[in-house]
């Protein structure tokens, strides 16, 4: 059974800095992180060390204070703002009698409160059954250990194998379930590439404001909280955009700093929306002073993915905190890469939207056609694309059409029956 903790529960927390100062905002982050899993913290003890010791990570001496520090405070649980080994994580709950969980085991507990879908359940609970299947030694320390000798065998070696076959059997059952639902996603996929409809992903650091985003420009009604992993399972919505129409908008899991590998390769499949978006809106909170420092986090994960060569818009959020004013930069090529904008307040939301366009617009040609009166139905369709520029009607009611599409698009219709092209123009991007 997975031990998670119960909401309410008093915490101290620990944080140590590994051959630098402890920074201020890590331990902040870890708070947050803390009060999302529903304890409350009483305590917060940092400090120094060159490298982690062996039996504690932190140092005896640390460890000291740290079980003093719950004695005093009547703590039920210590949280370690670092990856703990399983013998490290044993010895400090030996120490302070208390149940001890590390950055990792933390972060999975948020994760199974807020796991909403079928799939997202199942995801947490394969990433939690890996990450239990090193610590079950600590579950059956009440039990007689084997010592060796005829008639000293106790159960307790019987029952930890027990164990590990059982875990070992629902994990393969687990990978088996999410491989069937990875090819029904895939099949999903295939069918939306077979329509032309752009795929636009959300990504970003945790509680940048990347669900508020996601409603204001869909009008969805996702959850949003102030607080870390507030959601988890991704959302899909269809949002118009000018000039290209209706594209595929997903709001993804946000990242954080030092993503446990079991969540991302527990994730993949999740997370393979944003490696198959045509545009990423990567969503930065403007007010964080870190900004700089999560935006190369998050493109380190994406690179983990498989997303690091997808199109980037950098999507400054909270301009309404950081007193900034809604603008879009645009780069060499002349194609958006910023937009600063406030999901709140709705400022910038638009020139977002233009934006958007800009960058999953694809290059088109401008030309004109000639449609005779028996290719009505080719007219139509070029209006309910919106390709169709300007349109002259000729003495005997047929048309002349300035269109803007893309070369290979153009080049079917310039093939059907009644149309005839009449002149061609320069290739240019429409924005």
């Amino acid at each position: 059974m997975i031990e998670r903790p119960r909401a309410g529960e008093r915490a101290v927390l620990v944080r140590i800095g590994l051959g630098a100062p402890v920074d201020a905002e890590e331990v902040a982050e870890f708070k947050a992180l803390a009060r999302s899993a529903g304890t409350e913290p009483v305590a917060c003890l940092t400090g120094s060390r060159v490298t982690p010791d062996p039996r504690y990570f932190i140092g005896s001496g640390k460890a000291d204070e740290v079980r003093e520090a719950a004695e005093c405070h009547g703590a039920e649980v210590i949280l370690v703002d670092h990856p703990l080994s399983p013998s490290q994580e044993r010895n400090l709950e030996k120490l302070t009698n208390r149940r001890v969980l590390d950055r990792n085991g933390l972060i999975l507990d948020i994760f199974a409160q807020r796991a909403r879908s079928f799939e997202g359940k199942l995801q947490v609970e394969l990433a939690q059954l890996k990450h239990l299947s090193t610590r079950l030694v600590r579950g059956w320390t009440h039990l007689e250990r084997q010592k060796g000798g005829i008639g000293l065998r106790g159960p307790g070696e019987t029952q930890l194998e027990t164990d590990r076959r059982l875990i070992g059997k629902r994990i393969r059952t687990l990978e088996g379930r999410l491989a069937k639902l990875q090819r029904q996603r895939d099949t999903g996929r295939h069918v939306r590439r077979e329509v032309p409809v752009p795929t636009v992903a959300l990504v970003g650091y945790t509680n940048a404001g990347k669900s508020t985003l996601f409603n204001t420009l869909t009008g969805a009604a996702s959850y949003v909280a102030d607080q870390l992993f507030a959601t988890l399972d991704p959302t899909v919505r269809r949002v118009e955009l000018p000039l290209v129409g209706g594209v595929v908008l997903a709001d993804t899991v946000g990242f954080v700093r030092e993503l446990p590998h079991e969540l991302i390769a527990a994730f993949h499949s999740t997370l393979q929306e944003a490696r198959d978006a045509d545009l990423l809106l990567h969503v930065v909170d403007a007010h964080d002073p870190k900004c700089d420092e999560r935006i190369h986090q998050v493109r380190g994960v994406l690179r983990g993915i498989g997303a690091g060569e997808v199109r980037e818009l950098l999507v400054f959020n909270k301009i309404d905190l950081a007193g900034a004013a809604p603008r879009i930069e645009s780069g060499a090529d002349g194609l958006p890469v910023q937009a600063w904008v406030s999901a709140v307040t709705g400022a910038g939301t638009q020139g977002l939207r233009e934006a958007m366009a800009a960058c999953v617009l694809p290059p088109r040609v401008r030309k004109s056609l000639h449609l005779d009166l028996s290719a009505g139905a080719v007219r139509s369709a070029l209006y309910q694309r919106r390709a169709v520029r300007a349109e002259r009607v000729r003495e005997d009611g047929s048309w002349d059409l300035d269109v803007e599409l893309e070369a290979h698009e153009l080049d079917k219709i310039a093939g059907r029956p009644g149309v005839h092209l009449l002149r061609s123009a320069p290739r240019r991007r429409v924005a």
